[in-house]
């Protein structure tokens, strides 16, 4: 994943802080103190002070000298993104991924473990507690480089309080505070999001970082969708923005979903009703849903292909509402070859306005098995990495050193 050009954009005239500087650089593109000077109008003794403290934190390096014209060639300087690392945690009904990662969201080491559906939030966080200190410890005890933690969950989230709301395929979690609990492992910001919000911004900033407008559509037990707009994730008022699985579909009206309604897309295109639909009994077995599709089995195809169209009726209206570039889809499902896909693009094509698919892309996910982690790094990164988060990062170092500390909000 590389920086977004934005960066650059961030810091405020009138600051010459470290951690304003710092956004000068977070695009990726080396420049030499003489070239910082210029862009900010900070003194060059201010970038010259600025740059050797946050080298000595390890989150800019020398990247070599710039071409001489003449005369002692100027050293340039670069984020360094290894130079500290963040954890992303992505909690699942019975599987938690636990992924070590540098400042831009690339995985430098993983693991997964399986847990039941019944398991409590302890239970699963002192499990990726352990995962986690195993994986600094197994990459050079990186514990002392730690500066974030970035906590995906299936279902609503108090993003501001860090506590799950009423999460359907976790019972017993409703408003656990899971951003307390994690932090006292961990003594570093500790953020928490929905899991299908965080899969959007993984796979926007991995595989589509110039994209603004991007919807991320998942289809596995029910069907969210992450909204990505004018280049910020949106939530909505209370975080429920994206539930596409309980948006009615005419063609399901006898259709009886888990939340008490009747034709719910969930009902319909949700992995265990397709599943269902191709064996005619109450039991769902995804697995061989997913096999038979692969093989090109002409009945799973044709299920695939009308839960694709489904999910078109009603994704159809968002691309006219929100008019993204791209659409990306994801899930269990969508694994199981092409009949999904085509079926979402058979109607969206069909019944969006020609304007809005004029350049559309709808595309599956690139990231499918580790895009929770990665955005829930994402999440962190951008917290982490501010101006403010930055000073005090520097000032509690300082702090640690014995030297004074003076930070301004």
């Amino acid at each position: 994943m590389r920086p977004s050009k934005d960066f650059v954009q961030v810091a405020m005239p009138g600051f010459n802080r470290a951690g304003d500087i710092f956004q000068y650089l977070r695009d990726g593109v080396p420049r030499t103190r003489i070239e910082l000077a210029e862009l900010t109008g900070f003194a060059r003794s201010t970038i010259f002070s600025r740059i050797q403290t946050l080298a000595d934190a390890g989150l800019v390096m020398n990247v070599g000298d710039a071409r001489s014209s003449g005369g002692r060639p100027a050293t340039r300087f670069a984020f360094n993104p290894s130079g500290r690392v963040l954890l992303g945690i992505e909690v699942g009904a019975e599987r938690t991924t636990v992924a070590l990662t540098d400042l831009i969201g690339q995985i430098i080491a993983r693991v997964a473990f399986d847990h039941p559906p019944t398991a409590g939030p302890t239970e699963v966080f002192d499990r990726a507690r352990d995962k986690a200190e195993d994986l600094l410890e197994s990459t050079g005890d990186r514990s002392k480089d730690l500066i974030g933690v970035g906590i995906g969950l299936p279902g609503p989230v108090e993003r501001s309080a860090g506590r799950p709301v009423r999460l359907p395929t976790l019972p017993g979690w409703d408003g656990f505070d899971v951003a307390g609990y994690v932090s006292r492992a961990f003594p570093v910001p500790v953020l928490v999001d929905n899991d299908i919000n965080l899969m959007a911004l993984g796979e926007q900033r991995t595989f589509w970082p110039d994209t603004k407008n991007l919807l991320f559509i998942r289809v596995a037990s029910g069907v969210g969708m992450g909204i990505i707009s004018s280049g910020a994730l949106q939530r909505g008022a209370d975080g429920s923005a994206g539930d596409l699985g309980h948006v009615a579909v005419g063609r399901g009206s006898d259709m009886l979903c888990d939340c008490g309604n009747y034709g719910c897309l969930e009902a319909l295109a949700g992995a265990p009703a397709v599943a269902r639909s191709l064996t005619g009994s109450a039991e769902a077995d995804v697995a061989n849903l997913i096999v038979l599709g692969q093989r090109g089995d002409v009945r799973a195809s044709t299920a695939l292909r009308q839960a694709g169209r489904d999910i078109g009726s009603v994704l159809a209206g968002c691309v006219n509402m929100l008019n993204p570039s791209v659409v990306v889809v994801s899930g269990p499902i969508v694994e199981a070859g092409d009949s999904v896909l085509a079926g979402i693009r058979e109607v969206v094509y069909k019944r969006s306005l020609p304007l809005a698919t004029a350049r559309l892309t709808i595309a599956k996910s690139q990231a499918m098995h580790d895009v929770g982690v990665i955005g829930a790094a994402s999440m962190v990164a951008e917290h982490v990495l501010s101006p403010l988060a930055i000073e005090n990062m520097l000032a509690a170092a300082r702090l640690d050193d014995g030297a004074p500390v003076a930070v301004s909000a």
